[in-house]
């Protein structure tokens, strides 16, 4: 009987089961299940991929696109071709009673083969047959069948004379009945989505994104309210289901708010409300840039320019007009730090906003997005963890399979609790617009689980990586890893620094193209100049820069001076709160320098190095403060979540260019000033750091004179005439030379900051030029070509120091990224480790935990509060505001701070059932005793209500 009619007439055993519900006992087909999913795969082929994603696999796979797309369909729904085995359909005896007595007579030995990589293992043989070319590990049978075992996250060795072997096969995974109904199974697939002949061949970018889209798929049909109601129709053939399935696709995936859409094309000042024309570099952005893409097609840009003059709505033109001409769709903003993602949400929410959607959901995802006040009419539940502090690697919770899913055995467990990616309307990094942290992007490069679902929700966008300067090598060199995988795949990429050196600028190019395949790069510079863009196409690497006439002109439009004024002091703790501060130490100096802002108002920010420094310095000034107590405010990242999150809020509605700006504010803080917060102070003192945070912090110093008339909003004693005045603390020794303190030895590279320190005499001697002068110093410090480190032999060790430790950082990192595309021969090389993203860390020596600060009173019990009225939840399943509440009083540490807890510090046993509380650690203050000093080995952690925690190293 040929496949038309094995389908028409019901030849076909449907008894197999696919899907379990072991609360109503529902049993569901698994050749159902196949259909269902090779049916989501075409709708998100149609309406959630983009033409630049589709381009990438029909070019991968050597086919026209819509040939393309019957593959896909087809390969996404042989994804579960392995569940038809003895050990599966064994695994729920009420459904295996269900089987044909043939299946049940050949059974054989039930050998324990986990479903993902038995299905890779029976698709070799399948695909095979339907004409795929067996070979080596760049075959089409071979990568095709790793896309079917790589659906559960991971893509596994494929042993093609080994477990692969037909005899194997037979022999582990059952006999000539079980064979042949999987392959009448395939052949059924095969017709029903409209494939006519295998491909010849199939790329490394096609392979993934495949692979990603069968994930989504899979995520989307294997949702219980999806599949359930299905089990309950009356019983009909294949075809008959499919015809149901694409229909019910359809609705689901606009439902999950997966489908794509183009906004309309409004004027200017309608897409960025507040501005009245766009900037030189804009105009030149708009002007010449449509022409460029055009003509030329996808590739990378660089934008530098000072801080505060636009880039980020450059970015977002550019965005547009990289989407209009290269297929891609929506907005991956990429930000270094909580506090800017945070932000630029808000900027990218109002952009699309603006733009009138019908609907247009924009997500942000960071470990602190559940406390963003403008993102949280998201629903807590254990869907979040997949983008919430890193996905832990336990079964998908909607896959009815979860208890018996063996993917996770081979590898280890992961940590506790479900990992899901579809969270109803919020679907995270899938959703066409984003902004996020760049460690979630960077793990699309590391051997994590669902690596290739990250690829495909960056791949299909235009890709903003903001602050491209601010990230240390570790970082520097999977963004690197990263930039070249966008490359390879065709992903249009903006980077944006106020701060980057042209070595580095041109390092990031480069990576770009060569994973796009251009070579013969040394020697080219993609330095785009200062205020400038660059755009470097994809296709020939050429670079295209903003003209000179408008670079002059954005140079004269933002022109301003701003003073550099260094004090040396003598670095000293506060210690003993009645110690007395001499003259000429930091903390007396920091007080003198604001005595205007006390005595006259006006708003200044202290940016001390450390978070203990920023503890001390507003302790001392806690104590001369004669304002009013809200007038001086301590900010820094180990305070609870919800102060953190509110405090920088304000901060940003009140010193921003249109809040209600205070008569006096003094806020103490960390570097969380050096990344996009969108705010201006009348004054700034700050600690000591390389000569790019200087100028970052100084882009908040008088930021918005431009904006306002002459007087408006500044103190009495503002002298814009004069410039506004950055004070920067050396320390020094008796001898008055640079002393690092001991503390400070991780911030930044030694050597920095001391060829920082050696030119601040020659800075504080004129008022420094902005835009003029950003470059020119910044390559001074830090470009290749700076040539400090020879003058003495101290600096000379120093250097040598630093590029050690860059060394070492950059091997640590290199240790867990996966291989460049062009470099890939097995898909099994992109996991050849396997990391949990828990694991996989982003920065060096940053896996973070949750720490919870609360009270145990006399009886035992645990609250949040001191007066005991807020006890912890214990109890099986949490609500979102339970959730919430934990979240909001909790705070990020390094884990090695929280290595050696005990007993007293573990949470109640129902949090290790939940994947954003699995982690948490306590760190209760006793209601008797108020000791709330703990020790974790070497490391003593206080919680102060007003200073936040206190870290304290023993020796």
């Amino acid at each position: 009987m040929g496949v038309v009619e094995d389908a028409r007439y019901d030849g076909v055993d449907r008894r197999p089961w696919g899907k379990f519900d072991r609360a109503t006992l529902r049993v569901y087909s698994l050749l159902f299940h196949l259909i269902d999913v090779g049916a989501v795969a075409g709708v998100l082929w149609d309406h959630f991929l983009t033409l630049s994603q589709r381009k990438v696999i029909s070019t991968g796979l050597n086919v026209p696109q819509e040939r393309a797309r019957s593959l896909v369909c087809f390969l996404a729904a042989m994804h579960d071709i392995g569940k038809l085995i003895p050990r599966f359909q064994s695994c729920e005896p009420l459904a295996y009673v269900r089987l044909g007595e043939e299946l049940l007579a050949d059974t054989g030995p039930v050998v324990h083969v986990p479903h993902a990589r038995a299905s890779m293992h029976v698709g070799l043989q399948l695909l095979g047959e339907l004409g795929f070319a067996v070979g080596g590990n760049d075959s089409p049978a071979v990568r095709a069948a790793q896309c079917l075992g790589g659906h559960h996250g991971r893509f596994l060795q494929l042993d093609v004379d080994g477990a692969a072997s037909a005899q194997r096969v037979e022999a582990t995974l059952g006999g000539p009945a079980w064979q042949d109904l999987r392959r009448r199974y395939a052949r059924l697939l095969w017709y029903l989505f409209g494939v006519d002949a295998a491909p010849g061949r199939v790329s490394v970018e096609a392979a993934v994104l495949i692979t990603g889209v069968t994930m989504v798929a899979d995520r989307v049909a294997s949702q219980r309210r999806y599949w359930v109601p299905n089990a309950d129709t009356p019983s009909f053939g294949a075809a008959e289901h499919y015809s149901r399935a694409r229909r019910q696709a359809e609705e689901e995936v606009e439902r999950l708010g997966l489908a794509r859409f183009a906004l309309d094309r409004v004027p200017f000042t309608t897409a960025h409300p507040g501005l009245e024309e766009p900037n030189a570099l804009q105009r030149s952005v708009m002007e010449e840039l449509p022409r460029l893409v055009a003509e030329r097609g996808s590739g990378i840009a660089v934008v530098t320019d000072a801080m505060g003059t636009g880039k980020s709505v450059a970015a977002l033109e550019m965005s547009r007009i990289f989407n209009e001409h290269c297929g891609s769709q929506g907005v991956m903003w990429l930000l270094p730090a909580t506090t800017a993602a945070d932000q630029a949400y808000e900027v990218l929410d109002r952009y699309v906003r603006a733009h009138r959607p019908e609907y247009a959901p924009v997500t942000l995802v960071h470990h602190h997005s559940d406390l963003n006040e403008a993102y949280t009419g998201r629903t807590l539940s254990p869907a979040d963890t997949s983008v919430v502090d890193g996905p832990p690697d336990d079964p998908f919770t909607d896959d009815q399979d979860a208890s018996f899913a063996e993917d996770e055995t081979e590898h280890g467990p992961g940590a506790a609790g479900p990992d899901r990616w579809l969270r109803g309307r919020d679907n995270a990094l899938l959703a066409q617009y984003t902004v996020s942290t760049t460690d979630q992007a960077q793990m699309a490069v590391l051997p994590v689980r669902h690596s290739a679902l990250r690829m495909l929700a960056l791949s299909g966008k235009t890709v903003v990586v903001d602050e491209a300067h601010a990230l240390d090598p570790f970082s520097q060199l999977q963004l690197l890893r990263l930039l070249q995988w966008l490359g390879a795949v065709k992903c249009p990429v903006v980077l944006l620094s106020a701060t980057m050196p042209a070595s580095t600028a041109t390092e990031l190019v480069q990576a770009y193209l060569s994973g796009a395949g251009r070579t013969g790069l040394n020697g080219v510079s993609f330095a785009p100049g200062y205020p400038g863009w660059l755009f470097a196409d994809a296709a020939t690497a050429t670079p295209h820069r903003m003209p000179g006439p408008a670079q002059d002109e954005q140079r004269a439009a933002q022109r301003r001076t701003a003073r550099i004024r260094a004090r040396p002091v003598i670095y000293r703790l506060l210690g003993q709160a009645g110690r007395a501060v001499e003259e000429g130490e930091r903390l007396a100096v920091i007080a003198d320098v604001l005595q205007p802002v006390v005595r006259d108002g006006g708003c200044a920010a202290v940016v001390c190095a450390t978070v203990a420094d920023a503890q001390d310095t507003y302790g001392h000034l806690r104590r001369t403060w004669t304002g009013s107590p809200g007038d001086l405010v301590l900010v820094h990242g180990r305070v609870r979540g919800r102060r953190r999150q509110s405090t920088l809020g304000d901060l940003r509605r009140q010193l921003g260019p249109t809040g209600p700006r205070p008569a006096r504010r003094v806020f103490v803080t960390t570097s969380l000033l050096d990344v996009s917060l969108d705010i201006d102070v009348d004054l700034m003192v700050s600690d000591l750091a390389s000569v790019a945070r200087l100028l970052q912090r100084l882009g908040r110093l008088g930021r918005f004179t431009h904006l306002w008339s002459a007087g408006e909003r500044r103190p009495l004693w503002w002298d814009g005439q004069n410039s506004p005045t950055l004070t920067v603390l050396h320390p020094v020794n008796s001898r008055g030379a640079t002393a690092l303190p001991p503390g400070w030895g991780t911030l930044e590279p030694a050597v920095a900051l001391h060829e920082t320190a050696r030119l601040l005499p020659a800075l504080e001697k004129e008022p420094l030029v902005v835009p003029d002068d950003v470059q020119p110093l910044v390559e001074q410090v830090h470009g290749v070509t700076s040539g400090f480190a020879a003058e003495t032999t101290r600096l000379r060790q120093m250097a040598a120091a630093h590029q050690s430790r860059t060394g070492r950082q950059e091997q640590l990192s290199a240790v867990h990224l996966v291989p460049p595309a062009k470099r890939v021969s097995s898909l099994a090389d992109l996991h050849r480790q396997h990391l949990t993203t828990a694991q996989a860390a982003t920065r060096p020596g940053v896996l973070p935990r949750r720490l919870l600060p609360c009270h145990r009173s006399a009886d035992g019990t645990l609250t949040f509060d001191a007066a005991g009225l807020l006890p912890l939840p214990d109890q099986e399943h949490f609500s979102p505001r339970h959730l919430r509440s934990i979240l909001e009083h909790s705070l990020p540490v390094p884990a090695a701070w929280v290595a050696r807890s005990s007993a007293r510090h573990q949470p109640p046993a129902s949090w290790k059932q939940h994947p954003l509380l699995a982690d948490v650690v306590l760190l209760p203050t006793d209601a008797v005793t108020h000791e709330g000093e703990h020790h974790f080995g070497q490391h003593c952690l206080r919680m102060d209500e007003e200073l936040g925690l206190q870290h304290r190293k023993q020796q």
